[in-house]
């Protein structure tokens, strides 16, 4: 029976998301490999793509029996990664230039302009290392810059006059290689239209504020056909810089659901996305009435799996496996245990680097685990950490843990997720001096 079983290949292949990956419906009619590790490719210091690409090639071309499809839910670089592989291998995909249409930030701007420009914020960009950059702006303060490429919030900052963009660019300019290098490997992969000019990884964009309440339609094109199984709202905090929360189902009014939706479609099919899922976030400004494209991802977001799980009764890798195969997703709605669902980002809010005293231990853990059998935590830091340590974190605040939680209400979800942090507790103490940078 075995050998009968679809082979998909996992690029970004851990433990806790392979136990999403065989909680879809039909999981035993595949058998499901690693392709690259998640500790290989993502939240590394350096990247080393076509180190990562010919490993990956070697694992496939040695595999003895059929690939049939590669996925993964990681942003940079493994969907890039994805995308070639398909490309080479014979998979289904979108191609390597849809996908740079969507993940590189100015070309996806361009791209979002010809087909939406009442959706698409105003935008400029700029050369950190170019001594003149600041005179070269076309945008009033204040506005936001972040790198062409990032995810996470990295190195994304509000900027509100000269200053603030002098101090940015510092940091920036200290560590945008970091991911711009590795990004201008895949860029060089990939068959670029003139109208990009230089502008590169280590460039960065600019871009008017926008904003609102925060939507996310989730959802693929598959043989040219659109479909979304769900929107996220993504909440952010206090700041209204990071996020809190990622909830499902969105409570946003149903006809704000449906434009973006229709404006997701749109500029998708503007990009010419097939063959592959993807996740949209739009801001929502009640007063105006206007929405406004914030990014495009191409791909499922393993940040949204547990609450389709919860609420849905399978996660989103349901649709993944099955685009990448071909045939059609069984994605249902409605048939989980509760009937709303969230991941929490508990955070610390600081700029200053400190060291972790005091973190959950395993007794807190098993307490909060006994009390609440749905809730399912990740603990980002842990005692004895610099928070500097944890990495991809935005410049306002440190994530101390991802904490899931579901309930019958929205009411009940928060009320669950203020109980579960009494079991999360956090202490800290100021860097010892000749640690300080």
């Amino acid at each position: 029976m075995a050998q009968h079983r679809k082979n998909i290949f996992v690029l970004g292949y851990d433990k806790r998301h392979v136990q999403d990956i065989v909680k879809i419906p039909d999981a035993d009619a595949f058998c499901f490999h690693p392709l690259l590790r998640t500790d290989e490719i993502v939240h590394r210091k350096n990247f080393h793509i076509d180190e990562k690409l010919e490993k990956a090639r070697k694992v496939l071309s040695s595999f003895d029996g059929t690939v049939d499809a590669i996925i993964c839910h990681w942003d940079f670089p493994a969907t890039p990664m994805a995308a070639i592989l398909c490309g080479e291998f014979g998979l289904l995909s979108p191609s390597l230039e849809a996908v740079l249409k969507c993940s590189h930030k100015y070309w996806s701007r361009l791209e979002q302009q010809k087909a939406a420009p009442e959706a698409t914020p105003g935008f400029c960009v700029l050369d950190p290392f170019d001594e003149n950059a600041v005179d070269k702006l076309t945008l009033d303060y204040p506005f936001w810059i972040k790198p062409i490429k990032g995810y996470g919030s990295t190195l994304g900052f509000r900027i509100n006059n000269t200053q603030d963009l002098n101090r940015a660019l510092e940091v920036i300019k200290e560590r945008i290689r970091r991911i711009g290098d590795p990004f201008n490997t895949i860029l060089e992969k990939a068959d670029l239209p003139p109208e990009l000019g230089k502008v590169d990884g280590n460039y960065l964009i600019a871009e008017n504020l926008i904003h609102g309440r925060e939507i996310a339609p989730e959802g693929y094109i598959q043989h040219g056909e659109f479909h979304v199984h769900g929107v996220i709202d993504m909440v952010r905090d206090n700041n209204h810089k990071s996020f809190l929360r990622y909830e499902y189902p969105s409570q946003a009014p149903h006809r704000i659901q449906d434009r973006a939706i229709e404006l997701a479609e749109k500029i998708l099919r503007q990009i010419g996305f097939d063959n592959g899922c993807f996740n949209m976030e739009f801001f929502w400004e009640e007063a105006s009435d206007d929405l406004w494209i914030i990014e495009i991802n191409p791909r499922i977001s393993q940040s949204h799996s547990y609450q389709f799980e919860m609420v849905d009764g399978m996660s989103n890798h349901e649709v993944a496996v099955h685009v990448a195969l071909g045939d059609s997703p069984r994605f249902e709605h409605g048939n989980g245990p509760r009937n709303h669902a969230a991941k929490f980002l508990l955070r610390h809010y600081t700029q200053q680097d400190a060291v972790v005293t005091r973190a959950p231990d395993d007794d807190q853990l098993s307490r909060l685990a006994e009390a609440q059998p749905d809730t399912r935590v990740l603990l980002k830091a842990k005692k004895g950490m610099r928070l500097s340590d944890i990495p991809d974190q935005d410049p306002y605040s440190y994530v101390l843990a991802e904490v899931n939680v579901a309930g019958s209400t929205q009411h009940d979800m928060l009320e669950r997720y203020r109980k579960a942090i009494t079991w999360l507790p956090f202490e800290f103490s100021p860097l010892p001096e000749e640690e300080k940078s």
